[in-house]
């Protein structure tokens, strides 16, 4: 079974961020309404595109997805 996306993405937390991903991870983190037992690409994006305001561009959630589908192959 594959694990969520926001267990995968809270391998790129960080205290000091280094890039977009970790300060994604980082706000992520602290969203407590974040799905996170979500696998689903659409039901993320559909959140993120609605409750997170702490993204800077979608692409940035994007980019992370192509990582988790990567590490999932």
């Amino acid at each position: 079974m594959r694990k969520s996306f926001y267990h995968f993405l809270m391998k790129y937390r960080h205290p000091e961020p280094k890039d977009n991903i970790s300060v994604f991870a980082n706000y992520a983190y602290s969203d407590h309404s974040f799905p996170k037992h979500s696998s689903d690409y659409h039901e993320l994006s559909s959140y993120l595109e609605l409750s997170g305001d702490y993204l800077e561009s979608m692409s940035i959630f994007d980019e992370a997805w192509q990582l988790y589908i990567q590490s999932e192959e």
